[in-house]
């Protein structure tokens, strides 16, 4: 039933415990029958060696369980910034989120990164603070940072008790219940009575949450008013139709590691978080271009988004599908709206991690894995060939790092560029381009753990010897006042000649023009497409580094010929060399690339940031503030921000983010 599906991810802050709650999870409905451990480098859901060598995820990865009578589909996301795009594609098709907070560390910077991107795509969440148990643990602290840093209404559904070394289990305040867990494995579980000494703590927060319910529905106002005892029945129901609409979002602690409070997690994601039938409909658009709403069941017209792509050498590429609306069937054909192309669905897989369990279909609300698909990216639809529909695609965050990359022997080349379309196919963050100025292939990315990673891959996968290096910078010149040229191109060696002769006038405009005042007769009509060749060919290089020539308006005014000696050829040599004169006389400059640049960070470090701005030639745009939280937008040259990503995490103690993409050229001083 898909009103018993729950469809989540898991997401958090690095190291703030997402892939051991994950393991936890698994391992106590069944899923699994031992845990892995992220420091092991174990896990089930962290597979990738790079994974397990560094102990964080990289890739997000799918898994099923369930729990109860409820099958819950699960993606454990990156904590790491430089991965922010595998937790965008995932809350992108996902209903509900569990985010993850450190009891020590609280709201740190990532955690509110992709609190944002939860709220983005208005996602209802519960809150579970771990590491209960680690030195420096405080659940109510972290409680309020949660109020004031992310501007959420956090509503504790149980309460710790004990904490650091001390902690010794929770207080369920829906039930009333003090829960402890008896055996290292955590499945003996004991619940009691709350004792005399924590009754007034657990029955003030309890009569908190019920004061601030009672607002919100009137049963529970009429309780509350005549000063009656709440059922839990009620109290639950009134808590999920809360966050079902994103008003609150309940807070839950445990310590994963230590085996305390995964149960009562998975209670709450089935009593708490959206089935698919709680979500808004999807909105499709018809090949006509007219909007509708989808229904979200089976007899629907098919609907699926593919959201991640995953290359393996036996099958070829996986396609992680979410269907909205319909039913996908293995050994069908479906409609590719992105490429107008009929494609075969040959199996459909329900994966855990890298491993797969193979299915005859899966129905709207789920979420599967698709082989067969040959011409097929993330962020297209998948539709029947009698009613294309096309969702909202996936929008990812631009690259804010690059490098060169080459092979170490030039007859690799053509295997690397094809690596690196294969890796580009899985990673929509990652942009391979060729920089035609100095031949080397350029990799932009997330940030320089993301590219290592990009670089690494090419080694351990693909077997290629690469050679790394920063690009270069992307200048350009331009002219600032009106010069003349003029060539007189003749050569005698003998036989027939070379003769032509071309005076022009260039000037600074926007843009790039050609345009023809010479007298009629000066320069036959058929020798015109030469000149304008050659001074084509020479913007290529400028006078003063050899950078393309933009933003200029060349004028050809006189010229003349020779009935014999004059060809194509000489005219486009002439063209060319009347215009170089005439930009080494036009006072040329040297353009820059300015980018855009985005930072968000916490208050306290604002000072040091803009002064860092400064030091690289770069104007400030605005400020605002957010939560505590202030963006900071501004104009600095391309050429000061390589290796960016290091210096902003070094001024900010790792708790700033930023983002940047190309603005315009302006002259460098």
């Amino acid at each position: 039933m898909t009103a018993n599906l729950r469809n989540i991810g898991i997401i958090a802050h690095i190291d703030a415990g997402k892939t051991t709650t994950t393991e936890r999870i698994l391992f106590y409905t069944g899923k699994t029958h031992r845990m892995g451990e992220t420091h092991d480098g174990d896990s089930v859901m962290d597979y990738l060696p790079y994974e397990r060598e560094r102990g964080i995820t990289i890739t997000s990865a799918a898994t099923t369980c369930r729990w109860r009578e409820y099958v819950i589909n699960i993606i454990d996301t990156p904590g790491h910034v430089d991965f922010t795009g595998e937790v965008e594609r995932s809350l992108r098709v996902l209903d509900g989120a569990v985010v993850i907070f450190c009891a020590k560390g609280g709201v740190e910077p990532q955690s509110e990164m992709v609190w944002r991107q939860a709220d983005n795509y208005r996602i209802p969440r519960v809150a579970y603070i771990n590491k209960m148990d680690v030195p420096g643990a405080d659940f109510f602290r972290v409680v309020t940072q949660i109020k004031e840093v992310l501007g959420a209404c956090p509503v504790p559904i149980n309460i710790p008790v004990g904490s650091e070394a001390g902690f010794r289990g929770v207080i369920d305040l829906v039930r009333m219940k003090y829960v402890v867990w008896q055996d290292e494995l955590g499945t003996s579980i004991m619940e009691t009575d709350v004792s005399d000494e924590q009754r007034e703590t657990a029955a003030t927060c309890r009569m908190q949450i019920v004061e601030y319910l009672a607002e919100t529905d009137d049963r529970l106002l009429d309780l509350f008013l005549d000063n009656q005892p709440v059922p839990e029945e009620l109290l639950r129901e009134v808590i999920r139709t809360n966050t079902l609409v994103g008003r609150v979002v309940p807070v839950l602690c445990g310590s994963s590691y230590r085996n305390v409070g995964v149960q009562l997690l998975l209670d709450a994601v089935v009593d708490y978080l959206p089935s698919p039938l709680d979500v808004a409909n999807p909105t499709t658009e018809r090949e006509t271009g007219e909007k509708e709403q989808l229904s979200k069941d089976a007899d629907g017209p098919l609907a699926a988004l593919v959201f991640k792509i995953v290359a393996d050498r036996h099958v070829g590429n996986l396609a992680y599908v979410r269907v909205y609306s319909g039913r996908l069937e293995a050994g069908t054909y479906v409609w590719n709206s992105a490429t107008r192309q009929k494609e075969r669905v040959s199996r459909i897989l329900k994966m855990h991690a890298n491993h797969r369990e193979e299915v005859p279909a899966v129905e709207a609300g789920d979420i599967a894995a698709v082989i067969g698909l040959k011409q097929v990216a993330t962020g297209h639809t998948l539709c029947r060939p009698e009613a294309p529909l096309v969702l909202e695609p996936i929008s990812f965050p631009e690259p804010v790092i690059q490098i060169a990359v080459n092979p170490a022997q030039a007859r690799e080349q053509s295997r690397i560029a094809e690596a690196l379309a294969r890796i580009a196919a899985e990673d929509p963050t990652l942009r391979v381009a060729t920089d035609h100025e100095t031949g080397e292939t350029i990799l932009s990315g997330m940030g320089e753990l993301h590219l290592e990673i990009i670089t690494e891959r090419l080694k351990r996968e693909f077997k290629l010897e690469v050679e790394l290096g920063r690009p270069q910078v992307a200048y350009k010149e331009t002219i600032t006042r009106m010069a003349l040229g003029e060539c007189k191109y003749a050569k005698q060696t003998g036989g027939r000649g070379q003769f032509a002769h071309v005076k022009l006038q260039v000037e600074p405009a926007e843009g790039f023009f050609v345009e023809n005042r010479i007298a009629q007769g000066a320069i036959p009509r058929e020798y015109l497409p030469a000149v304008e060749a050659g001074i084509r060919e020479a913007i290529k290089k400028g006078p003063l580094k050899g950078y393309p020539v933009v933003n200029l308006k060349v004028t050809i005014l006189d010229g003349a010929f020779h009935e014999v000696d004059s060809s194509e050829l000489a005219f486009k040599t002439a063209g060319k060399l009347a215009l170089k004169e005439a930009l080494a006389k036009a006072s040329p400059r040297l353009l820059e690339p300015i980018v855009k640049l985005e930072i968000t960070t916490p208050d306290e470090f604002t000072g040091s940031i803009l002064s860092n701005i400064s030091s690289k030639r770069g104007r400030l745009e605005s400020m605002e503030t957010y939560h505590r939280t202030r963006i900071i937008k501004s104009f600095v040259p391309l050429a000061e921000l390589f290796g960016y990503a290091t210096a902003i995490r070094s001024l900010s103690q790792g708790k700033a983010a930023f983002s940047m993409h190309f603005s315009h050229y302006e002259e460098r001083a």
